[in-house]
């Protein structure tokens, strides 16, 4: 249970990170906040491959920050932010991130089920061949 200021200080360390690869923030209690702040290390770190926030309270504020990270990080290649709280916003800016980032072959949406339908057929649309996208959406 890390929370907000916890996921804020370990983004401090990974701005600068030259090591760790993989990281499991699952369950933590992490917020937009935390969220907010681990996507802007993400936008200078170079080293993450794996990021894993599955199961905390990520909703659109945070979601939005990460989509924008993935606009411009080079090496994360996967990313697990299922059964947070993202909605219709942040799912469309991630899908928007999607359409530029050629890196992410992994990313399991699973359990944010209040993404409406608009943001669902944006994110399979911006889906390149090599990512296999995880979600709990109904099919088109």
């Amino acid at each position: 249970m890390i929370r907000d200021e916890g996921a804020t200080s370990i983004a401090k360390a990974l701005e600068v990170n030259r090591v760790l690869k993989s990281l499991n923030l699952k369950s933590n209690n992490i917020k937009d906040e935390g969220a907010t702040s681990i996507a802007e290390a993400l936008k200078v770190n170079r080293v993450l491959t794996g990021l894993n926030l599955w199961l905390n309270s990520i909703g659109d504020e945070g979601a939005v920050a990460i989509g924008k990270a993935l606009e411009v990080n080079a090496v994360l290649k996967s990313l697990n932010i299922s059964t947070n709280g993202i909605k219709d916003k942040g799912a469309t800016v991630i899908a928007k991130a999607l359409e530029v980032n050629v890196v992410l072959t992994t990313l399991d949406l699973y359990g944010n089920n209040l993404i409406n339908k608009e943001a669902k057929d944006a994110l399979r649309a911006a889906a390149k061949p090599s990512l296999k996208l995880q979600f709990s959406f109904l099919p088109k």
